[in-house]
């Protein structure tokens, strides 16, 4: 609909898929979650189950927009749309979630990492349709955290962070995954941050040294509501309080 009052898309036909059955189904399983597309956000909230199985989601849904857009906005409809600023392209991102799509040649499962190409735009065919993302089974004693900050509640953010990461016997972090969003014109991995940490005690000093590792190569995005070195600034921030509830949060 934004697309549509925007005048960004002028489709000739629209499709309902209301009536297309098994596309609001969550299932939770040993190998991780996979969400149907037409799981709203309000499901998500409402299913007990994934405050365990994939709590880095449960908790970037609740800063989701408002009431209302959470009754009715999907997994499927936000992946499709690919907003830049959107919580559910970044956490598809860091998670290294898969896209399940489904076309006249048949099915096929698209890594987040190749899936988000620009803003507004997808890896998806023009005659392809989004069926479902599948997540990776989560570990119990996964430390995560994920932040935003936007002008008012409910407003897109203008920068935001999700991070997690393992601790091993010797307290060093372990499959560190450090996501970005709101800042550039896609959602994007910090990977200069999480080589620099992988196998590092989380360190106050070694951790803000990493974190303006990541994020000073990162081509910030400008606008009305904010410059590129108000975004810069801003998502070190997010970035050294994520990191620091991560490391208070107990394992569950």
């Amino acid at each position: 609909m934004p697309m549509l009052a925007f005048r960004l898309a002028t489709p000739r036909v629209l499709v309902d898929l209301r009536r297309v059955s098994g596309l609001d189904r969550i299932h939770i399983g040993e190998q991780g979650v996979e969400l149907g597309a037409k799981v709203r956000w309000r499901d998500i909230e409402r299913d007990t189950r994934l405050a365990v199985a994939q709590p880095l989601l449960a908790e970037a849904v609740r800063h989701i927009a408002h009431y209302q857009i959470r009754n009715r906005g999907t997994v499927g409809g936000s992946l499709a749309h690919a907003d830049p600023a959107a919580e559910l392209p970044a956490i598809a991102l860091t998670c290294e979630a898969h896209i399940v799509a489904v076309g006249p040649r048949g099915e096929r499962e698209i890594p987040a990492a190749e899936f988000f190409l620009a803003p507004l735009v997808t890896a998806l065919e023009p005659d392809e349709l989004i069926v479902a993302m599948r997540l990776s089974a989560w570990p119990k004693a996964r430390r995560f955290s994920f932040k935003e900050l936007s002008r008012r509640l409910g407003d897109f953010a203008l920068a935001g962070a999700a991070v997690f990461f393992d601790l091993d016997e010797r307290g060093c972090m372990r499959a560190l995954h450090v996501g970005a969003f709101g800042v550039a014109d896609k959602p994007v991995r910090l990977l200069e941050t999480e080589a620099a940490l992988n196998g590092m005690r989380p360190e106050p000093a070694a951790v803000a040294e990493a974190i303006k590792l990541g994020t000073s190569g990162l081509e910030m995005r400008s606008d009305i509501h904010a410059d590129a070195d108000y975004r810069r600034a801003l998502l070190e921030t997010l970035l050294t309080r994520a990191f620091d509830e991560a490391m208070q949060r107990s394992p569950s």
